[in-house]
C-alpha cells in the first residue's frame, strides 16, 4: 500500500533541548552570547550543563520543532535526522513519532552520542543557546529517502545544519529529488553567524536550489548586506521565488519574485516568556499553508499565530492546539 503524501518534511538537527532561568551574569560566566547560539564540545557542554539551574529536557532542533508545529496544525509531516542508538536519541524518536511525525533514519552506532542544546532564557524572554551537536551533524546523502522527499509538498532545510559539509550534500540530494518530483524545497537561515561564515555557500545554494527563503531580520541583513527593508527586498526577489522575513514585534513580510511584498500582522501572546521556537513555529505555519495552497496572506498569519502561542511559555512546541486556534482565528 502506498505511503500517504506529506505537507513538509524537515531536514535538520536532531537535538535535545534543555531549558533553564538564567542571568546575564551566568551567560558571561560561561561565554555564551546573549540571544545567540555557539557550537562547544561535549566537554564544555557538560561543564556548562552542570551549572544550570533545574530545567526541562525536551525533544528538540529547529527543523524538528517546525514539524511538531506543524503536527499540531493537523499536517503530516516526516523528519530527516541523526540521533544516536542510546537514551537520548530513543527519547527523541519516541517523542516525535508519538506526534504522527513519520522518521525513519537509522541511528547511529558506535560515534558520539545524541545531540543537546543548553538553552538558557534571561527575564527578557531572550534564548541564549550552546550547542553540542554530537550524531546530530552527520547526516549524510544515505539517509535521504528521495521517495519519501517525492511524496512531500515542500522539503524544508535548517541552515544551522547547513554548515557540515556531509549534511550540505544530503540538502542537495533532497533539492534535487524534489524538483525532479515537481516539489518545493524550503530553508531556513537560522542565525546570523551561520550566514556570515557561510556566506558564498549560501548564496550559491539558495539561488540553485530554494524555492522559500525564511529569515530574520538580522539574518536577512546578513545575507543580503544591507538594513534597508527595500534594498533587502529587491535582492530578495533576484535570489529566490518567496522570501519570508519575520521582524519581531513588527510582524512579517513575505517578498514574492513576482508580486508586491505582503505584510503580515503580528499575533500578540497572552504574555511573552520564551522567545526559544518563535521562526520555528512561525516556519511551520507559513510551509503548512503554502503546501495547502494557502495565498500569502492567510499562509503567512498562521505563521503568525503559531509563534505567538510558542513564545508565551517555555520551550519550543506549542501547549495548546495550534489546529484549535488557527480554526479560532478563522484561518482554517
Amino acid at each position: 500500500m502506498a505511503k500517504p503524501p506529506l505537507d513538509v518534511i524537515g531536514v535538520g538537527n536532531a537535538i535535545v533541548d534543555v531549558l533553564a532561568e538564567a542571568d546575564d551574569a551566568f551567560l558571561a560566566a560561561h561565554g555564551v552570547p546573549k540571544g545567540g547560539m555557539i557550537l562547544v564540545d561535549e566537554d564544555r557542554a557538560e561543564t556548562i550543563h552542570a551549572a544550570m539551574k533545574p530545567g526541562r529536557e525536551v525533544s528538540g532542533g529547529s527543523a524538528a520543532n517546525s514539524i511538531a508545529c506543524l503536527a499540531s496544525l493537523g499536517g503530516r509531516g516526516g523528519f530527516v535526522g541523526k540521533v544516536a542508538a542510546d537514551r537520548l536519541g530513543e527519547a527523541f524518536r519516541r517523542e516525535l513519532c508519538a506526534l504522527g511525525v513519520e522518521f525513519s533514519t537509522a541511528p547511529l552506532e558506535g560515534g558520539p552520542g545524541t545531540g543537546r542544546c543548553l538553552i538558557n532564557v534571561t527575564k527578557d524572554a531572550q534564548r541564549s543557546m550552546t550547542t553540542y551537536l554530537g550524531a546530530a551533524g552527520l547526516v549524510s546523502p544515505e539517509d535521504i529517502d528521495v521517495g519519501m522527499v517525492a511524496r512531500a509538498a515542500i522539503t524544508f532545510f535548517e541552515g544551522y545544519l547547513f554548515e557540515q559539509t556531509v549534511a550540505r550534500q544530503a540538502f542537495i540530494k533532497a533539492c534535487l529529488g524534489a524538483k525532479a518530483a515537481g516539489k518545493r524545497a524550503a530553508l531556513t537561515l537560522s542565525d546570523s553567524s551561520c550566514v556570515d561564515r557561510q556566506h558564498e555557500y549560501l548564496i550559491d545554494f539558495i539561488g540553485a536550489h530554494v524555492d522559500v527563503l525564511l529569515a530574520n531580520e538580522r539574518e536577512a541583513e546578513t545575507l543580503f548586506q544591507s538594513s534597508d527593508l527595500g534594498v533587502i527586498a529587491r535582492k530578495a526577489r533576484e535570489l529566490c521565488p518567496l522570501t519570508a522575513v519575520t521582524l519581531s514585534e513588527k510582524g512579517s513580510i513575505l517578498i514574492p519574485r513576482g508580486g508586491d511584498v505582503v505584510t503580515i500582522e503580528p499575533v500578540k501572546p497572552p504574555r511573552l516568556v520564551d522567545t526559544t521556537g518563535a521562526g520555528d513555529a512561525y516556519a511551520a505555519g507559513l510551509l503548512f499553508g503554502l503546501a495547502r495552497d494557502f495565498d500569502l496572506k492567510r499562509a503567512g498569519s498562521l505563521g503568525s499565530l503559531a509563534a505567538s502561542e510558542v513564545i508565551s511559555h517555555f520551550g519550543a512546541r506549542p501547549e495548546q492546539s495550534l489546529k484549535a486556534l488557527a480554526s479560532d482565528a478563522g484561518l482554517l
